[in-house]
């Protein structure tokens, strides 16, 4: 009995979620994706075409997955949502944000045409995502077309289903490079009962001593960023806990419009204005500062850090592979950025790379160079 009511209010959520423009273009996919394999023609696969500066560009006939979109169940109850991929990401935050839930990754968006393709292509997530977790954390299962043309199931829509568990996971940040994802199941989260942001002015030695003193309690932090002179914290939690915590940290209330802005690059440090090529370094936390020439604004607690820089690729990756981090250019190279985005493969790590691109796209059809040049 308790099974079958279940049932009954996970059918109701999903016709509450149903939307006109909903539509389902597997099988267009999977014929258009058969005949490419056929032809070995190379494909670009699009959705809002929000994130194409992210990575190498693509040479293909375009295959898009914009008009594959719905939501195609959600139970609030048990926490998961599936959805096409050509949905786009603000109206699956939407019906989220209705029923007082979220996406704990908080993905960018770089534009209103963006997708949930594009946030798994790309795994990119926001300020919440040490806290909380990674695009790849939330993701539960998935479909996905083969270069055979054939409509997969990987994973599935609980937790405790770990079948296909990997695969599903492997697709987020692959760029598309291994398939045509199609939909994709997630795990959600509660809205936070109380939210409130705070600036502290602080030298960044004095922020990154803080950080990892805060790290080691139970404080309720989301987000943590540093930069001209101030650091900037999110606290989410209960009311208690979160009034609390302001009190015991101090300094002065911050807009909470800060941290959309800081995740969509809009703040004035990532102006088009400025002409010097962005990178972004993922380092280990409490990393002390780089030598690098430029201007740096320390996101995720330090842990992933946003660079203006003049500096050549080869110095800024050097001296961010000896503190144990790697560095990606978020500046196409055809507005002065580099001319590889990523940071080259170690041989054994390309190796395996080489093998698992062969085995699921022997053909080379799906966004072929993407990634690096002999993808």
């Amino acid at each position: 009995m308790e099974h079958h009511e279940q049932d009954n209010y996970s059918a109701h959520a999903e016709r509450s979620t149903s939307s006109a423009q909903d539509r389902d273009m597997s099988e267009a996919l999977c014929e258009r994706v058969r005949q490419a394999n056929t032809d070995r023609t190379p494909l670009r696969i699009a959705g809002g075409d929000t994130k194409t500066f992210y990575g190498r560009p693509v040479e293909g006939e375009i295959l898009s997955l914009a008009e594959h979109r719905g939501i195609t169940h959600y139970d609030p109850v048990e926490l998961v949502i599936s959805v096409r991929t050509g949905t786009p990401l603000s109206e699956l935050e939407a019906t989220l944000n209705a029923e007082g839930q979220q996406l704990g990754c908080e993905p960018p968006h770089f534009g209103q045409a963006a997708t949930v393709g594009g946030m798994i292509a790309t795994g990119l997530s926001g300020p919440r995502r040490p806290w909380a977790g990674s695009v790849r954390d939330f993701m539960l299962g998935t479909r996905v077309i083969n270069h055979e043309g054939k409509h997969l199931r990987f994973g599935g829509e609980v937790m405790k289903n770990v079948a296909g568990y990997d695969l599903s996971r492997l697709m987020v940040g692959a760029q598309g490079t291994l398939g045509v994802v199609t939909e994709v199941s997630l795990k959600v989260l509660p809205k936070p009962t109380e939210t409130r942001s705070l600036r502290l002015e602080m030298t960044l030695d004095s922020a990154l001593e803080r950080l990892a003193e805060w790290g080691r309690q139970p404080l309720p932090l989301s987000a943590a960023a540093w930069h001209d002179g101030a650091l900037h914290l999110r606290l989410e939690g209960g009311r208690s806990s979160v009034a609390a915590t302001a009190e015991r940290l101090g300094g002065e209330a911050l807009d909470a419009t800060f941290w959309s802005d800081l995740r969509e690059q809009r703040l004035a440090f990532f102006s088009q204005e400025d002409a010097r090529p962005l990178w972004r370094l993922s380092l280990p936390n409490h990393t002390p500062p780089l030598t690098i020439d430029g201007d740096t604004l320390y996101d995720w607690a330090g842990a992933q850090r946003w660079v203006r820089s003049d500096a050549g690729a080869q110095a800024l990756r050097d001296a961010t592979t000896r503190a144990g981090g790697h560095a990606t250019c978020f500046t196409p190279q055809s507005l002065g950025g580099a001319a590889e985005p990523f940071t080259p493969l170690a041989p054994v790590v390309a190796k395996y790379h080489r093998q698992l691109k062969a085995q699921l796209d022997p053909n080379g059809i799906f966004n072929p160079g993407r990634l690096y040049p002999e993808f």
